[in-house]
């Protein structure tokens, strides 16, 4: 209950700073909705040429789009907001407040900064997987529903914990600022489906940096194209993902020597 106060705090804090500045909000979502209209454009141009990308048609990478802007939203409502300042904090040593406090520090890093209007997106993201699964014609399932929100969920986790391995290497590399361009160019490999990579590409972002499990597998999974093994696995990966960042970011928090020092 302590933990969702806490959330709640954060979430209010941060809807009064984006009430406080809402002509930039009105110009983010303008801005993002012009995005939309290119990387559309930019498919539609691809699909003048083509009728399928890896097997895919152009319906599919219209909802592959929708996924990858809902794993997305995620980055860009949380992640980058706190990098920056995590990464700042780590210099000035102002970490040593988030330590101190009787909350998961981990938690701190994650939830102080929330870029609510962001939820702009995941409307959007939805949105256009509805439309891509509906050209293409497939017939969906509430049990197909139900693992796609599964494996959505599962993604984010994946996501997330590439970020905390990421930013915890700024214990031991100070000056480690690219932490969020790293994730980014990790992440741009999921917009497009992975099965236009080669078997051992493949294998690199399903397994070992597991971006396909974030935007490929949800979509295939509400396609029906999974097994339930598969299923397993994909989870499994998401929970050995979470489990070695959490360790990572012990070991980081070992390694920081704090504003005293």
């Amino acid at each position: 209950m302590h933990t969702l106060k806490l959330l709640s705090s954060f979430l209010k804090v941060n809807i009064q700073m984006s009430l406080a500045y809402r002509a930039d909000t009105v110009v983010n979502i303008l801005l993002n909705l012009m995005w939309l209209g290119w990387e559309l454009l930019s498919l539609n141009i691809i699909f003048s040429n083509t009728t399928t990308i890896g097997g895919w048609g152009f319906g599919e990478l219209i909802a592959l789009l929708g996924v990858f802007r809902l794993a997305n939203t995620l980055m860009i409502a949380i992640i980058w907001p706190n990098t920056e300042k995590f990464n700042q904090s780590i210099r000035d040593g102002s970490m040593d407040y988030t330590i101190l406090q009787p909350v998961n520090s981990l938690f701190l890093v994650t939830f102080s900064r929330i870029t609510v209007w962001r939820i702009w997106d995941l409307i959007l993201a939805i949105i256009l997987i509805v439309i891509g699964i509906n050209m293409t014609g497939d017939i969906t399932t509430p049990f197909n529903i139900l693992t796609f929100i599964l494996l959505a969920i599962t993604g984010m986790v994946i996501i997330y914990s590439l970020w905390i391995v990421l930013i915890a290497m700024t214990f031991w590399f100070t000056k480690f600022d690219n932490n969020v361009t790293i994730l980014q160019a990790l992440m741009d490999s999921g917009r497009y489906p992975a099965t236009v990579y080669p078997a051992w590409l493949r294998v690199i972002v399903t397994f070992i940096i597991p971006i396909a499990v974030a935007t490929t597998v949800p979509l295939q999974a509400l396609r029906g194209e999974l097994k339930p093994p598969q299923i397993a696995l994909f989870m499994l990966v998401s929970i050995v993902s979470f489990f070695v960042a959490s360790k990572v970011w012990k070991l980081g928090l070992k390694q920081y020597s704090g504003a005293s020092s």
